[in-house]
């Protein structure tokens, strides 16, 4: 799906929320007595962009700009310390892109697929902050953009998407130990702009849209032990581009488009 001739994918903002989560911490989570409060704004402007955490640093990793005239996509890299309220650039990503997936292991930041000046990318790029450098990875199979990432044990599984003609139920799962990935079996719903969240092991996909289906209140789980899937009780209502977070064993849906012309919400569902 497109927006002012930019595709839209926002896997980047289930990062965010998770990252919220993590980088405040103290136990104050949605719905129990945690505040919100404005903090030191980000250096670059964007949308589409992918967020992790290293050791308490938050890092916001490429995205896109867009004005009225021009998309110009970014490899921008900027990480944000919540003890001090600041802001520094980091070493650029090696392709600028947006609608990515990112993910954390080990210390070492994950970028997976996105579109930038080619659309529907298989690359994998990662950023080792001890030395502030990216190196490229395995390549993921399928190209896509706008697809979601969850971590379990190690291995980084790489959900749903845009593909080069269709929405994707595209499963694939990356192993740093090896550097290889690995096909695993295919979430039943394909579908683009999806959260993701993980609870004891079981990936959870959220939301999302399917094409001429439109946007779904689809919930779907993912154990890894045995490569299947099964049903989760829906949401009560049918979204995508949402934030997901997972706090203290409950899965958090937060905000989100609920139809093409990408009318916003507000509302907050927990599983």
């Amino acid at each position: 799906m497109a927006r002012n001739g930019c595709r839209v994918g926002r896997p980047v903002v289930v990062g965010l929320l998770a990252v919220a989560t993590i980088v405040l911490g103290g136990g104050r989570i949605l719905g129990q007595g945690g505040t919100w409060s404005t903090k030191a704004s980000m250096p670059t402007a964007r949308q589409g962009l992918g967020v992790g955490v290293i050791d308490g640093i938050l890092y916001a990793v490429g995205g896109v700009s867009i004005t009225k005239s021009t998309n110009i996509y970014l490899n921008t890299v900027e990480a944000y310390d919540p003890s001090t309220n600041t802001w520094s650039t980091k070493a650029s990503m090696p392709t600028a892109r947006e609608g990515l997936g990112v993910g954390v292991i080990n210390g070492i930041l994950y970028a997976v697929g996105g579109n930038g000046t080619s659309t529907h990318l298989t690359t994998v790029e990662a950023y080792d902050r001890s030395t502030n450098t990216w190196s490229t990875k395995a390549s993921m199979p399928a190209g896509r953009d706008g697809l979601s990432v969850g971590i379990i044990n190690g291995i980084l599984y790489a959900v749903g998407g845009n593909g080069a003609s269709a929405d994707l139920n595209t499963v694939e799962a990356y192993d740093p130990s090896s550097n290889t990935w690995s096909t695993k079996a295919s979430m039943p719903t394909g579908r683009e702009g999806i959260g993701v969240g993980v609870i004891n092991g079981i990936l959870y996909a959220v939301g999302g849209s399917a094409g001429p289906t439109g946007f779904l209140n689809t919930v779907e789980a993912y154990d890894p032990s045995t490569s299947t899937w099964s049903k989760a009780p829906s949401l009560s209502t049918k979204r995508a581009f949402s934030g997901v977070g997972v706090a203290n064993g409950v899965l958090y849906v937060v905000g989100g488009a609920i139809n093409f012309g990408f009318l916003s919400i507000n509302t907050v569902e927990a599983l």
